[in-house]
Parts: C-alpha cells; sequence; structure tokens
C-alpha cells in the first residue's frame, strides 16, 4: 500500500534499558502481529552484541545464523554474548535474547581474520531509484518496521508474488545513542528477504522464517543494502528463501531462511 515517508520515527529500534537490557521501539514492530518483532531488529542486536565481545583487529564477521525460538515479544530485552571459541584465524561467538528469563532468540557467528587480498566483486542489477512512495503489504496503513526502512523497488513489491529487489536503508539507527554501522543495516534488512519474495498470499497464508543465515564476504561500505531474493515452496508446507546482498559497491553476502509456510 503506498504510503508517504514517516512524519515521526522513534530515535532507535532499540533504547538502552540498563545493564545488559534493551527496550524496543514501535519500528521492530512486525507484520505478523502488532506486539511482536519483525527478525531484522533482533538479528541485528545479536551482531552488535557479538562484535563488542572482546573485540580484536584483524577479525571480521563472516557468517551469522540466528535461531528465532518463537515470536520475538515487543517487550524489554535481557541479553547475553561470549566468546565459545577463541583463536588467531577464526574465532565463535554466541549471543541470546531473553524476556522475562525467556530464551527468544540465539545466534553464533563466526568471525575469521582478514589478509588484505580484494578482488572486484561481481556487480547488482541496478543503481538506486529516486525517492518512491513506500508501498507496504495491502492493509497495512502503519507498521513499525516498515515506516523504519526506506524502500526504493527494483522490481516487485511487498504486495506482488514472486521474485523481487529492492534497495533498503535503514532511518534511525540500531541502539540509541549508538552511531549505525555499515554491518548493522545489513543485519536490519538482511531477514526482510522472504517477506519481499513471497509466493502465497499474506493474507491468507502464513510464512514464517524460524532462522536466518547471513554470509558476509565482503564487508559493507555504504548506507544502502540491495536485497535480491527468490523464495520457492514445497507441498507439503516447508519453504526456502534465498537472497543476493550488495551495495552500491557490489555484491556483498547472501541470506537464506527456511519457511514455514502454513493456511492462517
Amino acid at each position: 500500500m503506498p504510503n508517504d515517508a514517516p512524519a515521526e520515527l522513534p530515535e532507535a529500534f532499540y533504547v538502552p534499558a540498563g545493564e545488559n537490557r534493551f527496550e524496543p521501539t514501535y519500528a521492530t514492530e512486525s507484520p505478523w502481529e502488532s506486539e511482536a518483532q519483525h527478525g531484522g531488529p533482533p538479528t541485528a542486536l545479536l551482531g552488535h552484541l557479538m562484535r563488542a565481545v572482546d573485540p580484536q583487529p584483524g577479525f571480521r564477521l563472516a557468517r551469522m545464523t540466528v535461531e528465532f525460538l518463537g515470536a520475538v515479544p515487543r517487550q524489554p530485552l535481557e541479553t547475553a554474548a561470549r566468546v565459545v571459541r577463541p583463536g588467531k584465524r577464526i574465532r565463535l561467538l554466541e549471543a541470546e535474547l531473553t524476556v522475562a528469563g525467556r530464551p527468544v532468540a540465539l545466534a553464533r557467528a563466526w568471525e575469521i581474520t582478514t589478509n588484505g587480498n580484494s578482488a572486484d566483486p561481481p556487480g547488482l542489477p541496478a543503481d538506486i531509484p529516486p525517492p518512491q512512495p513506500q508501498r507496504f503489504f495491502s492493509g497495512w496503513d502503519r507498521w513499525g518496521y516498515g515506516e523504519a526502512i526506506d524502500w526504493r523497488w527494483i522490481h516487485g513489491s511487498l504486495d506482488d508474488l514472486g521474485p523481487a529487489a529492492v534497495w533498503t536503508r535503514p532511518r534511525i539507527p540500531l541502539v540509541a545513542g549508538v552511531p549505525l554501522q555499515p554491518l548493522d543495516r545489513v543485519l536490519l534488512t538482511a531477514d526482510a528477504a522472504n517477506g519481499i519474495s513471497g509466493v502465497v498470499p499474506l493474507d491468507g497464508w502464513l510464512f514464517i522464517p524460524p532462522a536466518a543465515t547471513v554470509t558476509v564476504h565482503r564487508h559493507p561500505h555504504d548506507e544502502w543494502v540491495c536485497i535480491d531474493a527468490a523464495t520457492v515452496v514445497s507441498g507439503d508446507g516447508i519453504g526456502s528463501t534465498t537472497g543476493t546482498l550488495g551495495d552500491r559497491y557490489g555484491e556483498l553476502g547472501s541470506v537464506t531462511q527456511p519457511l514455514l509456510v502454513a493456511p492462517r
């Protein structure tokens, strides 16, 4: 549904609320349930937490998998993060989000040392279009996460079924008082891959990813993130989404998501 850019947004997706605690704002709102969070902000928060654990020079996040243990409520989050496997060339990190003592999301990430070698990344299909009316799912005049992202469609839309490609730019920081980093932008938007490329109508079907894996072979350098995604669904209710991620310098990684697909 066309919608102008929101006149007012929260200061960030999350507001610190004490040691290892964060308060989610309206900007985290899921399209599935108003009192739940879209998967993008928790994914980015988990990545933020892991990168802050004993950071080592020369290491870069290369792969992250997040497991959603159910809908993540729009309630205060308690967080924890640790180094599972230290090393000189690779490190395994882990983080957890809990609500009222109940785990709601888990993540693990591999960090790998960089060595200075580089190659020209593959290009992406299109330049960033000029500003567009913001089109959400039919029936949604307001949607916190949707409003907090600037969507510039190359092809497809949230209302069209099938493959889609879109440039995205978060409008607000991940955490209040903390500048938004390029990798935050990737993790904030990568989880939208299944939503932009759905193959069944949202008003009649659920297509929910219980997990997502983001692989980043090149560090992002831009405020814009491109998602080029496609979804397939089997006849027995399981689907998968694959997406290519990039910025204005070219391809930088990928996202994959398994899907629960079921009638509402």
